[in-house]
């Protein structure tokens, strides 16, 4: 079962396991994720608060739960931060219970790096967690709670603290990923917003190498929390340069000053991984930048 399986990230692990021969059910509400995104796999259009995801469950009984489906607004959970708690942490226990009660092998997270570490660079799984957003709170919660119900009830579980991860089908429009918001505004011809003045430091890891790590965990890393990154420090700023550089675009970016919310830098160690997984990253930036701008239509230019 994959939880926000029409999605971005969601979707690119669902069509992998299926590539792979796994029977897959995608659970996803839809208010994001699209049917167009997994055309050939079994969706439930469903909440993951509602009670519904219980008979899913025993209707289905899957051996393995990815559970990516979440509010990953920073600034709507700074907002409203109840309707990020109701989603993150009531939705997250709601499959949690229903792993348990249906007798699921594994319970693998998309946590989150950069909101639950905060301002670190190189920051490793025993760095102290300093969530600046009820975003990144939420997710830490959740990492407990599954560190919990493994000690007293359990279920094996996997968390994956995430970098910004980008590539085919991200959504350029609302909670978007960088990336996907500079593909647009390329392919828009329109100028992009350079928060933090261009220097608002990230670890940008391309998707297809987060679906690895995320296949990994089925077999390893049992109650391990895991940074899956690049180790690489990239400005947002030199992000749009090569970008700009990839698709011979002449457009100039405006800058501003970083929104609330936003931390200005971080990147992961990954030296866990690669001992825990045995996992790396596969695509250079460049590689990643150039597949992901050919998903968007815009002409990359082969150096």
């Amino acid at each position: 079962m994959v939880t926000g399986g029409a999605g971005f990230i969601g979707s690119h692990v669902a069509r992998a396991l299926k590539e792979e021969g796994h029977e897959v059910l995608v659970v996803d509400d839809l208010s994001f994720g699209k049917r167009e995104n997994i055309p050939e796999i079994d969706l439930e259009v469903v909440d993951i608060r509602d009670e519904k995801i219980h008979g899913i469950f025993r209707d289905f009984s899957p051996h393995y739960v990815f559970h990516l489906a979440a509010q990953i607004d920073v600034r709507r959970s700074l907002r409203e931060p109840e309707v990020d708690a109701a989603i993150n942490i009531l939705g997250t226990l709601n499959l949690i219970k229903a792993s348990i009660s249906t007798g699921a092998k594994k319970f693998i997270f998309a946590s989150t790096g950069g909101a639950i570490y905060g301002a670190v660079e190189n920051a490793t799984e025993k760095s102290p967690p300093r969530p600046e957003c009820p975003y990144g709170v939420t997710k830490l919660t959740c990492e407990h709670y599954l560190r919990n119900f493994y000690l007293w009830e359990g279920l094996p579980f996997t968390a994956l603290r995430l970098a910004n991860v980008y590539g085919p089908r991200q959504e350029p429009r609302g909670e978007a990923g960088v990336v996907a918001i500079f593909s647009l505004h390329i392919k828009e011809n329109k100028r992009p917003k350079l928060f933090g003045y261009g220097k608002l430091i990230r670890d940008y890891v391309y998707v297809e190498d987060v679906v690895r790590a995320f296949i990994l965990s089925m077999e390893k890393g049992d109650g391990e929390i895991i940074n899956i990154g690049t180790g690489k420090k990239t400005t947002n700023g030199e992000l749009w340069e090569l970008m700009k550089k990839l698709s011979g675009t002449q457009l100039e970016p405006i800058l501003e000053e970083k929104k609330k919310g936003e931390i200005d830098f971080y990147s992961l160690s990954i030296e866990k991984a690669k001992r825990v997984l045995g996992w790396e990253p596969q695509y250079s930036l460049e590689e990643g930048l150039k597949r992901t701008l050919a998903y968007f239509g815009v002409c990359t230019r082969v150096q």
